[in-house]
């Protein structure tokens, strides 16, 4: 009798469960981003909240919460209740922290529901304008000359722009000094007010200032030129060979998402980015639009989060 009465409860409960996905949205979506605003993340984030909130029928607002390389969003994400409504835009940078970082308050994988990327993009390595640096040769051979002189900034330890320069300095066996700043537009802002020397940047915030003339590209991160600035160098054209760097952004929710919801979401990310209006933004960022479907997404954080580790057994790369 109790066994029945049991069984009949998780039956009930399963089919309200059910029900609710089918339903799914009845009420305001919010996206969080573990970056600062103005960062490559949270553009990403805003203009994918703007297209998916027109045919999801819900309003979906974009929360930034900064700081820890995106960890502390993600933590939230990890203990929020799988219902989605509160979902997560994350980059690279996630199975990046977690591989190098000594202390993560949460399963880099598991904790999470997995549900698509939207775009790949590659990073610049950039100095001002009026630098002396007109090659990433150069730069690196003067790092060689007086190590832990040059100062590069990035959006803090363990983001991708920290650990591209880091790989780099690795490759090259060069010592720069990490001045880290509180997101990816106070580090850009630190390298026009002379602060550091040069910095590793997303595309898609520097691209407009590249153009402006305030900032000098010497060279991309991708295995192949860009298409919008074809006259810089690839990293391996500068000088680095084989060296490759793409990081990526995507949707993710909490563990446990109904499957009914994460299908839905997945298919909502997969028309938005399918909207020339919004691929053409993604693309402007120095993005490649690119939806995968959920197993892909985690097979990829899965197997980057493992090269992470590796790296850091392997350097003593690691994040306090």
């Amino acid at each position: 009798m109790v066994r029945k009465l049991i069984s009949a409860v998780v039956l009930v409960v399963g089919l309200a469960a059910n029900v609710q996905a089918q339903e799914y949205p009845t009420r305001l979506i919010k996206i969080v981003q573990g970056f600062g605003p103005g960062g490559n993340v949270d553009i990403i984030a805003r203009i994918l909240a703007q297209q998916m909130q027109k045919s999801l029928g819900q309003s979906i607002v974009v929360e930034a919460k900064p700081g820890a390389a995106g960890s502390l969003a993600a933590e939230s994400i990890a203990r929020s209740d799988p219902d989605g409504y509160t979902l997560l835009v994350l980059p690279s940078a996630h199975p990046m922290h977690g591989g190098l970082a000594k202390n993560v308050k949460y399963n880099v994988v598991d904790d999470f529901t997995w549900i698509s990327t939207a775009t790949f993009y590659p990073f610049l390595i950039c100095v001002h304008a009026d630098s002396r640096f007109q090659t990433l040769k150069q730069l690196i051979d003067e790092a060689h000359a007086n190590p832990s002189a040059l100062k590069y900034a990035s959006s803090g330890p363990g983001t991708g722009l920290h650990t591209i320069i880091e790989l780099i300095a690795h490759q090259t066996r060069s010592k720069f000094l990490h001045v880290p700043y509180r997101g990816e537009g106070q580090a850009t802002t630190a390298l026009l007010t002379g602060e550091v020397d040069f910095i590793g940047v997303t595309t898609g915030p520097i691209s407009p200032r590249i153009r402006a003339g305030e900032f000098r590209a010497l060279a991309v991160t991708s295995k192949t030129r860009w298409k919008d600035f074809p006259e810089i160098p690839t990293a391996d054209e500068a000088g680095i060979q084989g060296f490759e760097f793409i990081s990526w952004s995507g949707l993710a929710g909490p563990a446990n998402l109904p499957m009914p919801i994460v299908s839905r979401l997945n298919a909502e990310m997969r028309q938005a980015i399918g909207v020339p209006e919004v691929r053409s933004r993604l693309e402007a960022l120095g993005g490649d639009p690119r939806a995968t479907t959920p197993e892909e997404m985690k097979a990829l954080v899965a197997r980057q989060y493992e090269a992470w580790k590796k790296l850091s057994r392997e350097t003593n790369i690691t994040i306090n």
